[in-house]
């Protein structure tokens, strides 16, 4: 299983966005497109804060 949670990083705590992500690409505006294994998407104007694979956890902010 290579997913991840993504988290939005905003007044200190962190959202969980989107789980299983499994694909994680800016779009052509500079934001950044999220897609999981269940086929849900979201486009967020975010940029990555941190990233741990091993965790399955990718935090924006």
């Amino acid at each position: 299983m290579c997913e991840a949670n993504v988290y939005l990083f905003k007044e200190g705590k962190e959202e969980l966005i989107l789980e299983a992500v499994d694909i994680v690409e800016p779009d052509e505006e500079g934001k950044i497109r999220l897609a999981n294994i269940f086929g849900e998407q979201k486009v967020l104007d975010a940029k990555l804060k941190s990233m741990s694979l091993v965790n399955h956890k990718i935090i924006l902010e």
